[in-house]
């Protein structure tokens, strides 16, 4: 097993009106996604609203992309559940329809123990023979996996990536540091990537690179292979006010799911609305968006 280097776009899902599935436009949408040079995508995770969704629902949206897909690029199914059995269930499915691996978020909501949490990887790594991704949010799980933690897990076999969505590149710095090339480190938010890059990330799983993968791509590329730290510094500027804009955590308004259905629209796609509770942006919303994306046009970003 082994994971591709590169970014990883967490793909969105589209939604018709009714809040059915709409197929055809998000099977366009990833073709787009893998055109603009994403070298792996994820589906059916936080970005595509996994939450969401029923079982059947996400076994059917996960098996839509991977046939559309065919292994131009390895696809990576979000399957992760609080019940170890549907997380489970979810992810024998995957690997059934030909995904490449599945990225599963740690048991949330009633935040178990960390030993519970490590015999759920037990028996999901007993149960498929894929690639697995811990998805290591503390903001979403209420608790996180540190370093040494997941050293462990990788010790036992249980997974060999990680969505390390904390947000702070000195997590990359110490997972490379403690399990260098046997882990794959995704760096798994959207404000300080490029310094998740020259902290050894292998690539970059989050929602950004699924609205700008062409950026995305463009960065890795910058500091990955062409290692250029002043160029990188120069390139990421172009986003900072993007980033500054959608990224609220003291209130979540807007809400980068209906922040990124906007630009989506904006960028030619009947991307549809998040499904309730949450909905379309403000007027006034619409009118930041349109401004910060009408400044990424101009310099080429987008």
């Amino acid at each position: 097993m082994s994971i591709k280097k590169g970014i990883m776009p967490a793909v969105m899902t589209f939604w018709n009106k009714d809040e059915s599935y709409n197929e055809a436009e998000t099977l366009r949408y990833v073709d787009w996604v893998i055109e603009q040079g994403a070298q792996n995508i994820s589906c059916t995770g936080s970005t595509g609203e996994n939450i969401s969704m029923t079982m059947e629902e996400q076994k059917k949206i996960m098996k839509s992309i991977i046939d559309h897909v065919n292994h131009r690029v390895p696809v990576y199914a979000g399957t992760g559940r609080y019940s170890t059995s549907q997380t489970i269930e979810l992810s024998k499915y995957a690997q059934e329809v030909g995904a490449e691996g599945v990225l599963v978020i740690m048991p949330y909501y009633l935040q178990p123990h960390k030993r519970a949490v490590v015999n759920h990887f037990r028996a999901l790594r007993k149960a498929i023979d894929i690639d697995i991704i811990l998805y290591n949010n503390p903001r979403f799980c209420g608790y996180e996996m540190t370093p040494l933690e997941i050293k462990a897990m990788v010790d036992e076999g249980l997974v060999n990536g990680v969505k390390s969505a904390q947000g702070d590149p000195n997590r990359v710095h110490e997972l490379k540091y403690y399990c260098g090339d046997r882990l794959t480190v995704e760096y798994g938010h959207d404000y300080a990537p490029m310094e998740g890059f020259f902290a050894g990330a292998d690539g970059w799983l989050s929602g950004m690179p699924a609205i700008f993968p062409k950026f995305a791509r463009n960065l890795y590329d910058i500091c990955v292979e062409e290692k250029n730290i002043d160029k990188a510094r120069e390139y990421w500027t172009n986003i900072q006010p993007f980033v500054d804009y959608f990224i609220t955590y003291s209130t979540n308004d807007p809400h980068w799911h209906e922040v990124f259905k906007y630009v989506l629209k904006c960028l030619g796609f009947d991307a549809g609305l998040p499904r309730m509770p949450l909905g379309d942006l403000e007027e006034e919303e619409k009118k930041k968006v349109d401004a910060l994306l009408a400044d990424l046009k101009a310099k080429g970003i987008v």
